[in-house]
């Protein structure tokens, strides 16, 4: 098990990113994996951090830094995949009640608009809550150990 944690950081990063591709594919385009994802990922940053350096007024810093850099790259993905469909919004002849998005707010055009701000902002940073989530509870289960 310690061998996991002394993988080269590099590697470690390449490795989440196809992990993060892999879960946006899984999901079909909706980020409910990749921020599943941000469980393992968080307990990974904490044992990492913890185990290089034990508990110092950095760790946290640290924890927050990787946990901005995954859910950015997450933003990423999800501004590729929906932010084309944003001209939708200004092109009058499209039919966005047959977009296929769930129509939640009761007009189609507000719905629409709903939905992207979940795919593109909201779903990045709710994966950035979990990782930060998980990676704290794992630092409180380390220092009680």
């Amino acid at each position: 098990m310690k061998k996991l944690f002394e993988i080269n950081p590099k590697v470690v990063i390449i490795l989440y990113m196809v992990a993060d591709i892999i879960c946006t594919g899984a999901g079909m385009g909706v980020p409910i994996f990749c921020i599943l994802l941000g469980f393992p990922l968080g307990w990974y940053i904490a044992r990492r951090i913890y185990l290089s350096t034990g508990f110092s007024q950095l760790t946290n810093s640290r924890i927050l830094k990787y946990s901005l850099l995954a859910a950015s790259f997450t933003f990423l993905i999800m501004l590729v995949i929906w932010g084309p469909t944003i001209r939708f919004l200004f092109d009058p002849t499209f039919d966005i009640k047959n977009f296929g998005h769930p129509l939640i707010l009761y007009d189609p055009k507000i719905s629409f608009i709903g939905w992207q701000v979940l795919m593109i902002f909201i779903s990045p940073f709710l994966q950035l809550l979990a990782t930060i989530f998980a990676a704290f509870i794992t630092l409180t289960r380390e220092k009680l150990s």
